[in-house]
């Protein structure tokens, strides 16, 4: 019944087409509508109107129902109202013809209602209708919202805890990382029972235990840390946290367990693929530094265990404890026997080696030298060897001065100072070392005199003041005190030294040769035994000689210029020009700049005519004495010699400009001028006229007695003539002779010279 309803209402909506009678296919075909008619239109008042005002030009007027079946009814020529065809003759949607309406062929269009048809606004989005109802509220309780909150809490607990390390409080980023740990295991147990164990956060598992395992490290807790590295180690689900090995054995490494230190890096190692390499390299390094830290243990225990080896020496034996006669004559029966002989020397042959020991090891056991040393000195002065500990001390300043910290040095020495009499004297000696050095010779002699007087048979301390003495000219004090030093120690290599300059400057030159030759057999490759032997041999006048000796220290030292210099010097006065042209080379070649071995070398050239190569050695001459007017002069004799005149010329006149009072160049220009028919001989004439009246007025004043103003005029022209003094700051620091090259070329070479002759040395 109730489907019969409903197809009953269905076809009451239905709309069907009406029934029409057959027309003539061609009925209509000759009628006509008037309002076509274009003749009559001059004569239709109201389209006339329509034309003359603005009725016409109005847009049409479209339909405000919102529907494209809809046409407006025009009116014909009878009178009736028709609707328009189609241009094809199919019926327009929603017309009505004949009547019937007939039915729309679109029902209902996107965006499009009913109400539309009505005249309601446009609305595709319904925004008309209200805001949405809202979204139904989760609950609160339920399982997934408790898990998401958890993990935010520890989330936030893990990041608080590394704020809280960078920050330096290692305390609160403990207790944070061991709250976030606690909370992590509590959601571990709520997602057990809500998900499988698959859906378990692995991630923050992960950065949580490697968070706690961290901050349990950096608080020194390394049980703790390590329990918890071999969590996370041991757990097959986290991939790649073998590499966590590397951790564990740098906290081996801080506990000083090297051996498992070196075990877990290499199981670290092998967990590191080969493709990356910078991983690998460093936990290599590490393995290396943990086998260094491995040996420094070893050190320190071999040095330990040798400081405690028994010496089963008894000294209380030696000492008497009683007024009786016979005790004490036994006792000093036995202070001097054998036994005591082999005692001694077994108890310096420890010394020696612990002292030896504590030297190689000191600067590598610790991060530096001097805490090296304070370790050393603080395990002996808990031994049997209490008194070694001061002699370390000592070592450690002469260290400091190995290494150029004088204060330092002098700051350990000084506290050394105030102690018992052996450890001050050699305390006073280094200071006495010191002081000389600095060239502060009333503070070291004063230490001097302090080492000498706390130990009178202290070598060092001899020799110090020797040369205390010898730096204020007493040479026959200085031997005495060098003499002394020897009888208290024949193998002192410093005071034989010492004493043979002092028998050089008191000219006992056979002496002075005795103690340089016993020199030479102790250190035979000394260079500068060699070259104070080879000296002697010069001022005994024996060239020969010297001359050997000196090429044993050319054997020693090949690139010392001043020793090839000494050989060029030597052969140029036996005559063999060639030998001393190759060493003077030899030497300018390590050494361009000593002034005599570039004037030599440049007279040898001039000698031999060759006036190019002259040139570059004058040239560097005056380069290293700008003020001295005679190396520019060469200049430009050499190139006047070599037929290079106006080259000549223009030296000249640079000369002239930068010592307008030379008299000589004056006079080469004026000859030189002249000889090229220059106009500017006259001028050059001029200047050297009054030159040369100002000279002769100037003699005149010094016959007269004037030596002031001569005197201070010499000076000024002292800076054309006078050479300057050269100390060679290369080679061995030995006391040496001075020595001055044998061709030189004064101002007198050019004062003497006629005007047509070249300047050259005699």
């Amino acid at each position: 019944m109730k489907f019969t309803n409903t197809k009953v209402q269905m076809m009451q909506n239905v709309h069907l087409a009406p029934e029409t009678d057959e027309d003539d296919l061609y009925s209509g075909y000759n009628d006509y509508n008037p309002i076509y008619d274009i003749e009559e239109l001059e004569n239709d008042a109201a389209f006339q109107q329509a034309v003359r005002t603005s009725h016409g030009r109005r847009p049409p007027i479209t339909a405000k129902i919102s529907s494209t079946a809809v046409t407006r009814p025009i009116a014909t020529g009878y009178g009736s109202k028709t609707s328009l065809a189609s241009s094809i003759g199919r019926p327009m949607t929603g017309a009505i013809q004949d009547g019937v309406t007939r039915p729309m062929t679109a029902v209902r269009a996107a965006g499009f209602t009913k109400a539309a048809l009505r005249g309601s606004a446009f609305d595709p989005l319904s925004q008309s209708r209200g805001p949405a109802s809202p979204l139904e509220a989760k609950k609160k309780d339920s399982p997934e919202e408790k898990i998401k909150q958890l993990e935010k809490e520890v989330n936030e607990l893990v990041e608080e805890s590394c704020i809280a390390n960078s920050c330096g409080d290692l305390k609160l980023a403990l207790e944070k990382a061991k709250d976030a740990g606690r909370k992590e295991r509590v959601l571990v147990r709520q997602r057990e029972q809500v998900t499988t164990p698959e859906n378990i956060n692995l991630d923050l598992t992960y950065s949580v235990l490697f968070n706690l395992a961290s901050q349990y490290s950096v608080n020194e807790m390394y049980a703790e840390a390590l329990n918890t590295y071999q969590v996370i180690v041991k757990n097959k689900m986290f991939s790649n946290a073998g590499i966590l090995k590397m951790n564990m054995g740098n906290i081996y490494l801080k506990q000083r367990n090297y051996s498992k230190a070196i075990k877990f890096y290499r199981m670290a190692l092998d967990q590191v693929p080969s493709v990356n390499k910078q991983m690998r390299i460093k936990i290599m390094q590490n393995i290396g530094v943990t086998f260094i830290q491995a040996d420094r243990e070893k050190m320190k225990k071999a040095f330990q265990k040798l400081i405690t080896v028994p010496l089963e020496i008894d000294e209380d034996k030696y000492i008497s404890p009683s007024d009786d006669p016979h005790t004490n004559l036994v006792t000093e029966a036995i202070k001097n026997d054998h036994l005591r002989q082999m005692e001694r020397e077994r108890k310096a042959m420890a010394e020696k080696y612990i002292m030896t020991s504590a030297k190689l090891i000191a600067p590598v056991i610790e991060t530096s030298f001097a805490a090296g040393y304070d370790w050393c000195v603080e395990v002996v002065k808990a031994s049997q060897y209490v008194e070694l500990a001061n002699d370390l001390e000592i070592n450690k300043a002469v260290t400091y001065l190995r290494q150029k910290d004088y204060n330092q040095a002098v700051e350990i020495l000084k506290v050394l100072e105030k102690k018992d009499s052996r450890v001050k004297s050699a305390a006073a000696t280094n200071l006495s070392a010191l002081y000389y050095m600095g060239k502060d010779f009333a503070q070291a002699s004063s230490y001097a005199d302090i080492a000498v007087n706390s130990d009178r048979y202290n070598p060092a301390a001899l020799t110090n003041k020797g040369n205390t003495v010898f730096a204020n000219g007493d040479y026959e004090k200085a031997a005495e005190f060098y003499k002394e030093a020897l009888r208290n120690d024949s193998s002192c290599t410093e005071a034989l030294y010492n004493i043979g300059l002092t028998y050089e400057k008191l000219n006992r030159l056979d002496e002075a040769l005795d103690c340089f030759l016993k020199l030479h057999a102790i250190l035979r490759n000394s260079a500068e035994v060699l070259y104070q032997i080879a000296n002697i041999y010069e001022l005994m006048e024996n060239p020969s000689q010297a001359i050997e000796w000196l090429m044993q220290v050319v054997s020693v030292i090949p690139t010392d210029p001043q020793v090839l210099s000494k050989l060029g010097e030597l052969y140029d006065r036996e005559g063999d020009k060639s030998q001393a042209f190759q060493y003077y080379y030899e030497s300018y070649r390590y050494f361009p700049c000593n002034i005599e071995v570039i004037e030599w070398l440049g007279a040898y050239y001039i000698d031999t005519q060759f006036w190019e190569k002259a040139i570059q050695y004058f040239e560097r001459a005056s380069l290293i004495q700008p003020t001295q007017v005679k190396w520019q002069l060469m200049v430009a004799s050499c190139f006047r010699r070599s037929g290079n005149y106006q080259k000549a010329l223009d030296t000249y006149k640079d000369t002239h400009r930068k010592f307008p009072e030379n008299v000589e160049c004056l006079r080469f220009l004026v000859r030189l001028c002249t000889d090229l028919g220059l106009k500017d001989a006259q001028e050059y004439a001029r200047k050297l006229k009054r030159l040369e009246k100002m000279k002769e007025i100037r003699e005149q004043r010094i016959k007269s007695g004037r030596d002031g103003s001569g005197g201070s005029r010499g000076k000024r022209e002292g800076s054309a003539s006078g050479d300057a003094s050269y100390v060679d700051p290369l080679g061995p620091q030995i006391e040496r002779p001075k020595t001055a090259a044998k061709k030189r070329i004064d101002e007198d070479d050019f004062a003497d010279e006629e005007l047509g002759d070249d300047l050259l040395p005699e």
